[in-house]
């Protein structure tokens, strides 16, 4: 899917939305906690995908969420992923695995992703340097997504420190050096909701990228400042939010909750569109 394409799916759903698929057994209805760990996940994952499809354009399942559980997790992630791709082939599939090696082991991590399970993007983290995120700048339609400025409180030990003796920020220069390595049609930066107005120092830099904003909803991101200072005429922004809404409610009612917690994100966010479409 190019920029285009994503485009067009946020204008003909009127939202930005991503749903995280963060699936923790600890916290899923107890009735789906007494099935085995593989299809706990799975029908969990495929309540909630169904329930909230009409208002999203992406899932972000994270692998730390599946590999936990070893091959049984790994099962529940590749069924996740086929049925999202067999029912909804328009949804933007992001595997949230913060990859990033040498670049055969980065070769070998981008056929996992893009081949064997055919996701459209995965997140990287850029720390090692070029030779690690092109083995999966090769894939045609899919797309990089590289931690630039995260929603976490540690971010600030390291993306915010001044380099190279001047007054530009590790995340500065992380995002002018990575956009070199390929386009805006292969690339994408994670900022975090809880950055608020910096989004405008990500925005000078890379004024039509397109951004993965965790950090609303439960983390306490506020949607009207990322959109303030972070929306482009493309929109540019795909929004995640994991928690607030797969986890809205713990009964037999937990996936029509998620649908309107869902919906009512999509809502807000058709109210932010109106000028682009």
């Amino acid at each position: 899917m190019n920029r285009s394409q994503l485009f067009e799916q946020i204008k003909q759903k009127k939202t930005f939305l991503c749903v995280g698929l963060d699936t923790d057994i600890k916290k899923i209805p107890e009735h789906l906690q007494q099935l085995p760990a593989r299809e706990a996940i799975f029908e969990f994952n495929k309540a909630i995908i169904d329930a909230t499809e009409p208002y999203c354009i992406a899932y972000k399942p994270n692998l730390a969420f599946y590999e936990c559980f070893g091959a049984e997790g790994w099962i529940a992630f590749e069924q996740t992923v086929n049925y999202i791709r067999e029912h909804y082939p328009h949804q933007f599939i992001i595997a949230d695995a913060k990859r990033g090696d040498i670049g055969n082991t980065s070769s070998l991590y981008a056929r996992s992703f893009f081949e064997h399970l055919d996701v459209d993007a995965v997140t990287v983290a850029p720390y090692m340097g070029e030779d690690s995120l092109k083995p999966f700048l090769g894939y045609g339609g899919k797309w990089v997504i590289c931690l630039a400025l995260t929603s976490n409180k540690g971010s600030h030990d390291f993306q915010l420190s001044t380099v190279d003796g001047t007054e530009s920020r590790l995340f500065e220069k992380v995002l002018r050096t990575v956009k070199t390595w390929g386009t805006e049609d292969q690339i994408m930066f994670v900022v975090g909701a809880t950055q608020g107005k910096m989004f405008e120092d990500i925005r000078r830099i890379a004024p039509n990228s397109f951004l993965l904003v965790p950090g609303i909803g439960a983390q306490g991101g506020s949607l009207q400042e990322v959109v303030k200072y972070g929306m482009n005429q493309q929109c540019g922004l795909i929004v995640n939010s994991s928690r607030a809404i797969i986890y809205a409610d713990q009964t037999d009612r937990f996936a029509e909750v998620a649908a309107q917690k869902a919906k009512e994100v999509a809502d807000e966010m058709a109210e932010c569109l109106l000028p682009l479409i």
